[in-house]
Parts: C-alpha cells; structure tokens; sequence
C-alpha cells in the first residue's frame, strides 16, 4: 500500500512539474488558464517563421465600442479583465465572452469585438508573432461586413 501511494505521489509530481511553468507549493498557487492547439474556433494554431517575438497589451474597448474588422496574422492568447464582448466572424458565427474567461484568438480570420456590457471591456492579450510580422490587420473596406447594430437599449 505505502509503495503504491509513493508510486501515484510521483508520478503526480512528475505530471504536474512537467504541465505547468511554476511548482504550486504552500506559496505558490498556480491556476492554468488556457492549454489548447486550436483557437476557439476550431482552427489548428500554428507559429509564424523568423525571429520570435513576444507581444503583450491590455485593449480597452468602451461600452458599445467595436474594435472593427481586422485579422491576426499570428497566434495570440487573450483573458476578458472587465466586461463582456461579443465577437463576430464574416461567416456570421459570434462568440460571447464573460468576465474572467480565456481563449486562443482566431488567426487570420476576419473578425470584429463589440463591447456588450454597460461597463468598458479590459482584454489582456499576448501574440506570438515574429519580427517580421504584424500582429494585427485592419480589413480593407471592400472586405468588411456590414456590422450588425444592437437593438436600441441593449446596453
């Protein structure tokens, strides 16, 4: 018995040593957020070629505001700080994301955020770009949907 539980004791040490970053420990606590291949669409996450460079912000997006059309051309990661948003495809699929919720963006897909909430929207987002690349496209008119306004007093 005193075998087996050291056996399960290591290999659960193992596993966790090797899933996140940092050891928990008693003053440590470690809370994953996202681990996934895909980005939340479904599209498989691949890394751009070139000099890798790491880019981090916070977006803030008033109540009612959208970001506009636009596309990333490399993986990005991001966690709704404040708010909720709405998130809208050109193929019209929408995702809502909530206070405190993460997900891999999609990448070079069209896309445009609209805050939902009655408070501004606080995205923390990093990208995993490369020297060589933009993080983030504007789409050019003649490709932009026409966004869909909300019902007056959605907000």
């Amino acid at each position: 018995m005193r075998i087996t539980s050291l056996c399960i004791a290591g290999l659960f040490a193992l596993y966790a040593s090797a899933s996140f970053a940092i050891e928990a420990s008693s003053s440590v606590k470690v809370t994953p957020l996202l681990k996934t291949q895909t980005s939340w669409d479904g599209a498989p996450l691949e890394y751009p070629k070139g000099k890798a460079e790491i880019t981090g912000m916070i977006v803030e997006i008033a109540p009612g505001g959208e970001t506009g059309w636009h596309l990333h051309p490399v993986p990005s990661f991001g966690m709704l700080l404040e708010g909720e948003l709405e998130v809208t495809l050109k193929t019209g699929a929408r995702k809502v994301i909530k206070q405190g919720e993460a997900l891999a963006e999609v990448v070079n897909t069209l896309h445009n955020g609209r805050a939902i909430s009655k408070t501004p929207v606080k995205i923390l987002v990093f990208y995993a770009g490369s020297t060589d690349s933009k993080i983030t496209e504007k789409a050019p008119a003649e490709k932009t949907p026409a966004t869909e306004k909300p019902p007056a007093g959605a907000y």
